[in-house]
């Protein structure tokens, strides 16, 4: 680790210290991540050589934000410790958001900025899709952005299984979830690829509303929150809902229409939103169907 200069402590994430740092050899910045890896006498567990070498396969996508490489180390108790080092990206979308919602003259997203921010995403979810990686935590914070190049990228990528996720991340702040598909709040235990689409359509309602389409702070405000603005689903429109897992007999509303709460959308991107968020997983819209979708036909595609 000699070769990083340690600027200063960015974060901590879910698996431990964030340091933004400084290659001495090149001066270019990048993000330390220290991960809490017990490492047991043959060495790093094999699921997290496997994770690590997904995210190294996965992050030669330009949405996706880039492992530079992977340095081990031993701590003062002769601990074995693994840092990852990532590129380094100074805001996220969270951070971006908040810059036009707190301006003094308060101004909404420019629609072609959210156009173009939602197809990256779009872009680096089907990327992840195809090679059979869900995310399962997708949310502004997560998403990085080179505002000099205008480029969105994903982070926090699939280290779930190897890393085990713990439900409080280290700071004791509780994991949000806001962005969390109905299903998984269910208690589902088989999702699919929908499960990322669900948060790629609260992210795209977020980024034009610029505040949370679902604020819930624990799972079944959660669920009201959803109920309430699409309606309580059924067997007709989700057939197998009321046997899942946590599933109770919920107060019934009628949906009250998504246009309502994102008034900011045109036609075609309210029609894309309303096919990110159907109850049933198998009805949303995938990834790489969502690239086609006329939303985008205004869109210059040759720049990604």
């Amino acid at each position: 680790m000699e070769k990083y200069e340690k600027l200063e402590k960015v974060g901590e994430g879910t698996y431990g210290k964030v340091y933004k740092a400084k290659d001495k050899e090149t001066g270019q910045l990048v993000a330390l991540k220290k991960t809490r890896l017990e490492m047991d006498e043959e060495g790093v567990p094999p699921t997290a050589l496997r994770e690590v070498s997904l995210l190294q396969m996965l992050s030669h996508s330009l949405y996706i934000v880039r492992l530079l490489c992977v340095e081990h180390v031993d701590n003062k108790h002769g601990k074995p410790l693994l840092y990852l080092v990532f590129e380094y990206l100074d805001t996220d979308l969270k951070k971006f958001i908040d810059t036009y919602r707190k301006a003094p003259n308060s101004r909404n997203l420019p629609p072609s900025l959210i156009q173009s921010f939602l197809y990256q995403l779009c872009k680096g979810v089907a990327h992840c899709h195809s090679h059979g990686v869900l995310h399962r935590d997708l949310k502004p914070q997560n998403l990085l952005i080179d505002k000099e190049k205008g480029i969105l990228k994903i982070a926090d990528l699939g280290l779930g299984r190897a890393f085990t996720v713990p439900l409080k991340s280290y700071t004791h702040e509780i994991v949000t979830l806001w962005y969390r598909a109905p299903e998984v709040l269910l208690g589902s235990t088989h999702y699919s690829t929908a499960v990322d689409m669900w948060s790629v359509g609260c992210i795209f309602a977020e980024m034009a509303r610029r505040q949370a389409l679902f604020p819930g702070d624990s799972e079944y405000q959660q669920l009201l929150h959803i109920f309430r603005l699409l309606g309580t689903p059924t067997e007709k429109n989700w057939p197998g809902v009321s046997s899942l897992r946590d599933w109770h007999v919920y107060p019934q509303w009628e949906p009250q229409g998504i246009e309502r709460v994102v008034p900011q959308l045109e036609a075609d991107g309210l029609d894309l939103l309303v096919k990110m968020m159907k109850f049933n997983p198998a009805d949303r819209i995938s990834a790489k169907a969502a690239l086609d979708h006329p939303y985008f036909d205004s869109l210059d595609k040759s720049q990604f």
